[in-house]
């Protein structure tokens, strides 16, 4: 296995996307494209799957994906149906620990008569076509012997929008996902997916080169300093920039710009939710929609820059990469899709480095700099709080900002839970999706690299030593 992913998941997606990426940018894509599956899965020892056949036909959805999906579902997570046919049905089962009391508290608490009793072994036993999976049965055993198994998607999901089709594939509601990607992370089979706009990116880059009409910039993700084994950062802007980037930019400049705004706002309202993570603010506004009019109202820092750039390059095109599966669903925000037009993932990076054979380790560095300390570590969960803190400092505020910081869905709820109910010692919750914050984005190359102090240390790395300095200096 490709030691630069965690699972073979990732490098079967991995292989698809540089395929994909390969037929685009060499305009061979057409006559290539049913060769493609033989290329992954050339023969039986290469199957993951009952067949060589049905590993083909997996591969070809994933194709379908790699080149956008499905036109009709909004959302940009989607299943295969037909790579999800391994995980067992789930739900309550009573395990071996049931002693066959007599007491049958789970039978009594079940109002759908599901709990029965074997009268040859005593033991209990649940039938599936009444079970309705409420778990009143679970809680009533003393033994704790029914246990509720959950397909991993299930497991990963905090917000409950997966759940099993009549054929037993999982399916997405899409009106309560909130595109954090942990099923997409965690599904063993790579069932469930982002879509990819890696072929709006190539046409974007291939037309930039022949017309010479706009120039395209990338913006990426702090948590970029983290991901690339074996390569300095500077290798990797070189290599992004001989994609046909004119120019690679922090993410961080743009979140050196929030933190002075959102302090302000912090200030002037009181209380405050951050903005900065666009699976929290869905989470709030599809869960918490009385707490909507707390959310602070600047763009998020990869908007907030690109729209900077915008407003200063009117003939450009800006493509921002980073771990997150959420950008690609908050660039078709009218708020921000003006300014950022293709949003891509260090996997999808990844892949076009090598679809055009860039041997990283080989170029020059190329610098990329200007943002704060504070920008730069809004990677990780506590970055933003600190960073507030610190504009609060610079623009002279005496406004004491008592900041609640949480990441995870589940902590982020606990978080909103409390605000809901009012009379919080806290004024500020900064709110980040996924565990760690960016660096445990579901697109990340690894997700053995979650060190803070790794983050920390690419911050004091940087030349400006204040926000004001940064965004001064950038501005000028």
């Amino acid at each position: 296995m490709d030691t630069r992913f965690d699972t073979s998941v990732q490098e079967l997606k991995y292989k698809v996307l540089k395929e994909i990426a390969k037929g685009l940018f060499n305009d061979t894509l057409l006559e290539e494209y049913n060769e493609i599956p033989q290329r992954i899965s050339p023969g039986p020892k290469s199957t993951m799957r009952c067949c060589i056949y049905k590993e083909r036909a997996i591969v070809l959805e994933r194709m379908k994906l790699a080149l956008g999906g499905n036109k009709d579902i909004d959302n940009v997570v989607e299943v295969i149906p037909i790579a999800c046919d391994e995980c067992p049905l789930g739900g309550y089962e009573v395990t071996n620990r049931c002693r066959g009391c007599i007491a049958h508290r789970c039978e009594k608490a079940c109002h759908r008569d599901a709990v029965k009793f074997d009268e040859t072994k005593r033991t209990a036993f649940i039938d599936k076509d009444k079970c309705v999976n409420c778990g009143m049965c679970a809680k009533a055993c003393q033994y704790n012997a029914i246990q509720n198994y959950l397909r991993p998607c299930e497991q990963a999901c905090k917000v409950n929008a997966i759940s099993m089709h009549e054929d037993h594939s999982a399916q997405i509601n899409d009106e309560k996902c909130v595109q954090c990607g942990a099923c997409v992370n965690l599904c063993p089979f790579g069932a469930i997916m982002d879509k990819s706009y890696i072929k709006e990116a190539i046409n974007i880059l291939k037309d930039s080169d022949n017309s010479k009409k706009y120039q395209v910039y990338a913006i990426v993700a702090p948590s970029i300093a983290v991901q690339f084994k074996g390569v300095t950062l500077g290798q990797v802007v070189t290599g992004i920039e001989k994609l046909g980037f004119k120019s690679v930019v922090e993410a961080a400049l743009g979140a050196d710009m929030v933190s002075y705004k959102e302090a302000q706002e912090l200030e002037e309202k009181g209380f405050l939710t951050s903005s900065c993570c666009p699976t929290f603010v869905t989470f709030i506004k599809k869960y918490y929609p009385e707490l909507a009019d707390k959310i602070s109202t600047n763009l998020s820092p990869m908007a907030t820059i690109a729209k900077w750039i915008k407003e200063h390059n009117k003939n450009c095109k800006i493509m921002f990469i980073g771990p997150c599966i959420s950008k690609k669903q908050e660039i078709k925000d009218e708020k921000v899709s003006k300014y950022v037009d293709v949003a891509l993932t260090f996997e999808e990076l990844q892949a076009m480095i090598d679809a055009k054979e860039i041997d990283l380790k080989s170029l020059e560095e190329s610098p990329l700099d200007n943002a704060s300390y504070y920008g730069r570590i809004f990677a990780r969960s506590g970055g933003l709080t600190d960073a507030v803190k610190e504009a609060l400092k610079e623009q002279g505020s005496s406004f004491e900002a008592k900041p609640i910081v949480v990441d995870g869905l589940e902590n982020c709820r606990l978080a909103l839970i409390k605000a809901k109910g009012g009379n919080v010692d806290f004024n500020f919750i900064e709110g980040m999706g996924c565990i760690g914050g960016c660096i445990g984005g579901p697109c990340c190359l690894t997700h053995e690299v979650r060190d803070k102090m790794e983050v920390d240390k690419y911050g004091r790395e940087s030349k400006e030593k204040t926000i004001q300095d940064s965004i001064k200096h950038f501005q000028d």
